[in-house]
């Protein structure tokens, strides 16, 4: 299974659990998430690659594989998918470098590479 694949599948099975739970506060959140990403004053794309900017200076593995993957789909090249880590590099600094190393591996796969 690809990376890809075993990311999507295991989000998928675990965000239906969570939603099971039937919180209020956590659909909510999950609304709130959703909303948040679509096209308004800036496009989907630009969301996108904001988002993972903040997850890859967060240090989120999910987060970061997530908005590589919704980045690309609104039509993110590699160019701009490389140039969003390098503002992550510049804001967060050389601890951002091994989530690097596997944003490049996750996007390499994304992109068929």
């Amino acid at each position: 299974m690809s990376q890809i694949e075993a990311f999507n599948t295991y989000r998928s099975r675990m965000n239906d659990r969570i939603l099971g739970s039937d919180s209020k506060i956590i659909k909510r959140m999950y609304n709130l998430d959703t909303n948040t990403y679509k096209a308004g004053a800036l496009d989907v794309k630009t969301k996108e690659l904001l988002g993972l900017v903040a997850s890859m200076v967060l240090r989120c593995d999910d987060c970061i594989k997530y908005h590589i993957l919704s980045a690309h789909e609104a039509g993110a090249s590699e160019a701009e998918l490389i140039e969003t880590f390098e503002v992550a590099s510049l804001v967060g600094g050389t601890i951002v470098i091994p989530h690097m190393r596997r944003a490049f591996e996750f996007m390499d796969e994304v992109l068929e590479k």
